[in-house]
């Protein structure tokens, strides 16, 4: 309990020193703080007792103070999500630049209003970070045994996935919901990646289907120990009554190596009694490669659909 609550106080006192806003202050305390119009609010090494402090933004929209409670988009590798930047794999890019998108679809009437929390990833653990570290038994098999040149890391740096959910879970999203206006419920709670980034969005929603309603999984990196996640969600997919899950993938670069990983999980989605443009949506995009601007042009394609009534 000691501990919680010295969490707690540097928590606080380390977003009240960290936050960056180019228009206008904030005041943590505040039950509803006043924030100018599309406020960027930068919280650098947020404190955790689960995993090592990163860096989160959170995007508030122009109508934020303007509304009661929005609903909550968390997405993965914050670093490239909002801003042209060098991005986390040190290459710089114009980033997926969502708040636009975003802007852009609430101007015409087909996404409402909504909080974006960013997190960055860890840099050169993310491989680590973003590996869904079940079923475990034959992960840890499946680690032992290979020779991929990208995945032996794993032996000497072991999955930490399941600690980055329960950041997103137990600190992260409680931190959020008191200090913004939130909807907080399930069905106003998404998450969103892309390549390993798409793996944790739907590890996200499979482990804390009672959290996430809706995950977006923009060219998931199927392929890490021969696709072993594909064991995952055969038997763990949540209930197709209260979820709604996006996939998608290019034709070109790495994306060209997932339909057949995808057509596999489309078949396990069907099984689960999820159907195709009702609550589950697989987008194949011909020409379009593993990059942020082939992410950012079709954004909108998961967005109008997860907040689709």
């Amino acid at each position: 309990m000691k501990n919680k609550k010295y969490l707690l106080s540097i928590l606080a006192l380390s977003c009240i020193l960290s936050c960056v806003n180019e228009k206008a202050p904030i005041n943590m305390e505040a039950a509803n703080p006043v924030i100018a119009p599309e406020s960027f609010l930068l919280y650098k090494n947020f404190p955790s007792e689960i995993i090592p402090p990163r860096n989160v933004e959170v995007w508030l929209p122009e109508k934020y103070g303007q509304l009661e409670s929005l609903p909550v988009l968390y997405m993965f590798d914050g670093q490239n999500i909002f801003h042209g930047t060098k991005g986390w794999s040190g290459v710089y890019n114009a980033g997926w630049q969502v708040n636009h998108v975003l802007d852009s679809l609430n101007k015409a009437g087909t996404v409402p209003e909504v909080i974006v929390v960013g997190i960055f990833n860890g840099g050169e653990k993310r491989r680590s970070e973003y590996m869904p570290a079940k079923p475990k038994e034959l992960v840890d098999r499946r680690i032992g045994e290979t020779a991929h040149e990208w995945y032996r890391s794993f032996k000497e740096t072991p999955p930490s996935s399941d600690d980055q959910l329960r950041f997103i879970v137990k600190e992260l999203k409680p931190f959020i919901d008191a200090h913004y206006k939130t909807k907080k419920d399930r069905a106003n709670t998404f998450i969103a990646g892309s390549s390993m980034g798409g793996l944790m969005s739907a590890y996200a929603i499979c482990e804390y289907p009672d959290v996430f309603g809706g995950a977006a999984c923009f060219s998931m990196h199927w392929p890490p120990l021969e696709g072993v996640f594909l064991e995952y969600i055969k038997n763990n997919l949540p209930d197709p009554a209260n979820h709604k899950i996006y996939f998608d993938y290019g034709t070109e670069g790495l994306d060209a190596e997932y339909e057949p990983f995808q057509l596999t999980a489309d078949t396990a989605m069907q099984l689960r009694g999820f159907e195709k443009g009702k609550n589950w949506m697989t987008m194949k995009f011909e020409g379009a490669t593993h990059y942020e601007n082939d992410w950012y042009k079709r954004f909108h394609v998961p967005m109008e659909f997860l907040f689709s009534k």
